[in-house]
């Protein structure tokens, strides 16, 4: 590419630092990202930005996944290019974006992680009356039984649990409220709970969970109880708490196949959030045929 048009990099860059602000790393990865179409002009002798057009662009990218590079990470550099020809375009040096319909292969959804009931059974049954010991099993039985996120437990206060009508009620993304039913496991360990709370919450405490110096417990306390008692219960997997909440959805819908129902329970705002979890209901159904079914058995090695 000629010298003149490599120094428009420059300037870009230049203007990430000053004018944007943005940090050193952040302006790494778009010197990188448009390295690589600088790399690609080079070889499809292309001399100035402003030769380039879309048809280029979606080679480029074309390019780049046959070359093994993830639609994750292509998506990233396609967003780089368009941030870069838009400051091409603002300084008057093209005409138009070439990059700006150009889109990039879609990334494979990640499912959700999951461990099957007869586990989370396992993981849940902890005895012992030690207080923390108590309040943990009230935790998770409630992450459990309710599909909670993390910042909606650690929220909860006091008048929050209605332990007569069995419910409970957490604002969520978006401040929005909810009400939940919880189940009689963890209205159990709640009840437990409760009793012994007094011995570590201040006084004008209005937290559910509290930590041992008697204030709202953390994110990062309730993330790392979780992993105390996965290590100690023996479960080989790993364990967050959000792994609840997946869960939850998942038996929910193996159950009941209530799709809207569980959008609900969750709160999601759309439904196709929720429909990642027939996903994973169907996953289980296809490994129960290939490993059931006589047309889908692998013989035996003889």
């Amino acid at each position: 590419m000629d010298p003149q048009q490599a120094g428009w990099l420059e300037q870009f860059l230049s203007h990430l630092r000053n004018e944007r602000r943005l940090s050193s790393h952040t302006v790494s990865s778009y010197q990188r990202d448009i390295g690589a179409l600088e790399v690609f002009c080079g070889r499809e002798d292309v001399a100035t930005w402003s030769e380039l057009d879309a048809f280029h662009v979606r080679r480029f990218a074309a390019a780049e996944h046959r070359n093994g590079l993830s639609p994750r990470s292509i998506q990233r550099r396609m967003s780089a290019i368009r941030t870069f020809f838009n400051y091409l375009l603002r300084e008057g040096e093209i005409k138009n974006n070439p990059a700006t319909d150009i889109s990039a292969p879609k990334a494979k959804k990640r499912l959700p992680a999951t461990i099957d009931a007869d586990s989370m059974a396992a993981l849940l049954d902890f005895g012992g009356d030690e207080p923390l010991g108590v309040r943990d099993r009230a935790i998770m039985e409630l992450l459990y039984s309710c599909g909670l996120r993390l910042a909606e437990l650690v929220g909860l206060d006091l008048n929050a649990v209605d332990l007569d009508d069995q419910t409970v009620r957490v604002t969520g993304k978006g401040d929005k409220d909810r009400v939940l039913p919880v189940g009689r496991k963890a209205r159990d360990a709640l009840r437990a709970w409760l009793l012994v709370r007094v011995q570590f919450a201040d006084e004008d405490e209005t937290a559910i969970f509290v930590s041992r110096r008697g204030q709202r417990m953390s994110k990062r306390s309730v993330q790392s109880r979780v992993a105390y008692w996965a290590r100690r219960q023996g479960v080989d997997v790993t364990v967050y708490p959000h792994l609840f909440r997946h869960s939850f959805a998942t038996h929910l819908l193996e159950s009941s196949g209530d799709l809207r129902g569980v959008q609900e329970l969750l709160g999601h705002a759309n439904i196709s959030t929720t429909q990642v979890y027939t996903h994973l209901d169907f996953q289980h159904l296809a490994d129960t045929y290939d490993k059931a079914h006589p047309r889908a058995r692998k013989k035996k090695s003889e």
